[in-house]
């Protein structure tokens, strides 16, 4: 990014795999002891005998996500970042209830097939799931996108299309209708991320973000329904078939899904989502490169998703701000862990840097909102 604020589109997509980084090394001597002893995912994978081997999914910025291989048998292991963890966040428990059933109801889901609470084999919990290959569009098109036609607004319409089908589930149909709490469910939401907030707040400059959390709280709209929510849904953690933008194959990172009002998952998509009106002063985070894609415009995007679920998006931009403000206390997160010395990853070190313009975007949100 330039001093300007203007991103540039990358040159190329980002490796979907790398050598593990630095310091994120694992047991793997104990892990492949373990993971070979368990009937169920022996079972599950079709045999785990195979000479062992690890790559590391590099590009999210919390859980630390790998590919394990035992020859030609692959799965995807998932475990919290290393030090302090906010209370309830990385919640590798509630991430294998929900994929180890949504699967059934959810296509998109992939399937866990293994829970691991002996925080002896790798530090934490952790869970392991089957590998789905696939695309993911990180600030461009893929190579197998690129030549299509309209390729970028198909894959827009594909994203929106599978958060209103998971909007639409029913929990009871695959077993989750006991997953969280949904009565209060946006206002305790407001409330935890303040305390998070207060949690790593530095000693000055937060000012902001405590006005931000006050006004939303002072504002949080009643729901009209209660829906499985992803709490982190965006574009890049849904994956695509190579050439083939009409569909998301597989969404990614549910260890904060829940039940509530659907309308926090919009608002995230919205809160990650470029539009031609942004400025360089007032734009979102997304992946450089982004907002030259093509994707449809955000008013496109609760319109679509207006008409595939039949709910209300008017208000939308309530749950884009909280959305924002969410995003700013992670970061702040994130650039805490880093300055304790608990990640070793230097991108950790850049995101404090965003916690400002983003608890100012929040804020000129809300006043659109008012």
């Amino acid at each position: 990014m330039s001093d300007r604020g203007v991103v540039e589109p990358p040159a190329s997509q980002p490796p979907e795999l790398a050598p593990v980084r630095p310091g994120e090394d694992l047991d793997w001597d104990r892990l492949a002891s373990y993971l070979r002893r368990d009937r169920e995912l022996r079972a599950a994978v079709g045999g785990i005998d195979g000479p062992f081997s690890v790559e590391q999914f590099p590009n999210g910025s919390a859980n630390l996500t790998y590919l394990v291989h035992f020859g030609d048998d692959s799965v995807v292991l998932r475990r919290p970042p290393f030090g302090k963890i906010a209370p309830g966040a990385h919640d590798m428990k509630r991430e294998y209830r929900v994929l180890s059933r949504l699967w059934r109801c959810y296509p998109a889901a992939p399937r866990a097939l293994h829970l691991c609470t002996d925080r002896d084999i790798v530090g934490s919990d952790f869970t392991v799931m089957e590998y789905r290959r696939g695309e993911v569009m990180w600030g461009r098109l893929t190579p197998s996108m690129a030549t299509l036609p309209d390729a970028a607004r198909r894959v827009g319409a594909a994203t929106i299309k599978a958060l209103a089908e998971l909007h639409l589930v029913d929990p009871g149909s695959c077993e989750l209708d006991d997953l969280g709490r949904p009565d209060g469910f946006v206002a305790r939401q407001v409330e935890g991320w303040a305390k998070r907030w207060e949690l790593v707040a530095p000693q000055s400059g937060g000012e902001l973000m405590g006005e931000v959390a006050a006004r939303l709280a002072s504002s949080v709209p009643d729901p009209q329904r209660v829906s499985i929510l992803h709490n982190d849904f965006k574009l890049d953690n849904c994956q695509f078939h190579p050439g083939a933008p009409d569909e998301v194959s597989a969404v990614f990172d549910w260890d904060m899904a829940t039940l509530g009002d659907p309308l926090i998952d919009l608002g995230t998509v919205l809160n990650y989502w470029p539009d031609p009106s942004d400025t360089p002063d007032d734009r979102p985070i997304t992946p450089p490169g982004l907002e030259h894609m093509g994707l449809p415009t955000r008013a496109e995007v609760v319109e679509q998703y207006q008409g595939q679920t039949g709910l209300d998006a008017s208000g939308a931009s309530w749950y884009e701000a909280f959305a924002c403000f969410k995003t700013a206390v992670v970061l702040q997160q994130l650039y805490a862990r880093w300055l304790r010395g608990e990640s070793k990853d230097p991108r950790m070190g850049e995101r404090g840097a965003w916690v400002q313009p983003m608890a100012r975007r929040a804020a000129r949100i809300l006043e659109r909102n008012l």
